[in-house]
């Protein structure tokens, strides 16, 4: 059993553990916390921009299959 990375990357619960995790090792290293705020902002933008990338990519593919999406018509 592999891992799915396309709904691991569109997950907002993982993208919040990631921030979480680099902001604290930054607090522990004894980074200013203005300086951990704004690598969290980064890490939180650079996810939205994935999950937008990723999830129209998904939308775009299933309708060049002609399969539907989400009760739409085909």
């Amino acid at each position: 059993m592999g891992i799915d990375w396309k709904r691991k990357l569109t997950s907002r619960k993982f993208w919040v553990a990631v921030t979480a995790l680099v902001t604290m090792t930054m607090m522990m290293f004894g980074f200013a916390e203005s300086t951990a705020s704004q690598v969290a902002a980064i890490i939180m933008q650079g996810a939205t921009v994935a999950a937008y990338i990723i999830g129209e990519g998904l939308t775009d593919a299933a309708n060049a299959s002609g399969t539907t999406t989400e009760g739409g018509e085909q």
